[in-house]
């Protein structure tokens, strides 16, 4: 309900006229809208409303079926010899166990990250391991302009890149109020610029031939606040936001055959949260790197959306958004999150 304000006659004749022009304006629209929407409203609109709801109702049955009947029958895995994967943070950790493991597959590996040395070692393994060819870039993911000027040069010794696997990362283990402002910007220039700028020069080539995959590797800490990563939350909540969005671009203008994995680990042994400790180790383990790369590249085969590890997060997550704040904060505290990072060290070398 517009209400003029008790000011107005401060304003003059002039602001008067125009105020009431504008609130006639104003009631003209909401009053032709609301002749629109009544026009609407045939009895063939509301036939082809219940008919669309009914397809939503028999669809959701079906995909609720699918998946129970995948819990038992392996879903297919497509071949991907030949495609081109580009592997960022393939210097260590997790990036290099996933290269020995795309390589196997017979794929053309195209490695980047910033240590030189670690880049050789993972290319001599994937050699070992069946991979076609392997080449490998120096590249700041941090640096937009480094990422076109590397990604040119990918595209022009090697071609179109077709699986992108966005793994470099960087933490700095700080509480936010003690975390330098440098490093803030860096974590969020690897977490989640590096993402925007590596899309951005490889995706029109998926899109000219609707065929491709997206992995991100973000983390459980882009799902759940955690205390003492503040800023590694933040960036990893923004690469799984950023994932979803453009997934869903893609999917809203027909391009059906570009595939997106958003994974979600809890901690992985790989040095990079060396100190960490978790309360459960049951419920929330510190996962082994070879259990997770494997499941990664079984998700990427089997064009999985979403991959949560361990399966307990799917739960904890599914409790964050139904239960009453107070009660998902004293299980945040009763599943240790509040002392996740107490004894953090990291490596000295935060990067992979």
């Amino acid at each position: 309900m517009w209400r003029l304000p008790a000011s107005l006659p401060l304003f003059g004749l002039t602001s008067c006229c125009f105020v009431s022009r504008r609130l006639h304006l104003v009631l003209s629209l909401q009053q032709e809208r609301t002749r629109c929407c009544s026009a609407t409203l045939t009895p063939r609109s509301i036939m082809n409303i219940f008919l669309e709801t009914i397809q939503v109702l028999l669809l959701s049955l079906w995909y609720n079926v699918e998946s129970f009947i995948h819990l038992f029958v392996p879903r297919k895995r497509k071949n991907i010899a030949g495609e081109v994967v580009l592997l960022t943070g393939a210097g260590s950790g997790i990036g290099r166990l996933m290269a020995q493991e795309f390589a196997a597959l017979g794929t053309v590996l195209v490695l980047w990250d910033i240590n030189q040395d670690g880049m050789k070692e993972t290319a001599r393994l994937a050699k070992q391991s069946g991979a076609s060819r392997v080449h490998y870039y120096l590249c700041d993911c941090s640096d937009r302009n480094e990422v076109y000027r590397v990604a040119d040069q990918v595209k022009r010794e090697v071609g179109d890149v077709s699986i992108l696997v966005n793994n470099a990362g960087i933490v700095t283990g700080k509480k936010f109020m003690d975390a330098p402002d440098s490093l803030i910007e860096k974590t969020v220039e690897v977490n989640t610029m590096a993402h925007f700028w590596t899309y951005k020069a490889f995706l029109p080539a998926m899109i000219a031939n609707n065929h491709g995959h997206l992995v991100s590797i973000a983390s459980s800490a882009g799902l759940v606040g955690v205390n003492g990563l503040a800023d590694y939350c933040a960036s990893k909540f923004a690469a799984v936001g950023f994932a979803e969005s453009v997934g869903l671009e893609l999917l809203a203008t027909g391009m059906d055959g570009i595939k997106t994995t958003i994974v979600c680990p809890y901690f992985i042994n790989t040095g990079m949260f060396d100190g960490c400790q978790t309360k459960w180790p049951r419920l929330l383990p510190i996962l082994n790197p070879d259990y997770v790369v494997k499941k990664i590249i079984h998700a990427v085969l089997t064009d999985q959306a979403y991959l949560l590890l361990p399966k307990t997060l799917y739960l904890i997550t599914a409790l964050k958004s139904i239960l009453p704040v107070k009660q998902g904060i004293m299980l945040g505290q009763y599943l240790g999150a509040f002392n996740l990072m107490e004894n953090f060290r990291g490596r000295s070398q935060k990067l992979e």
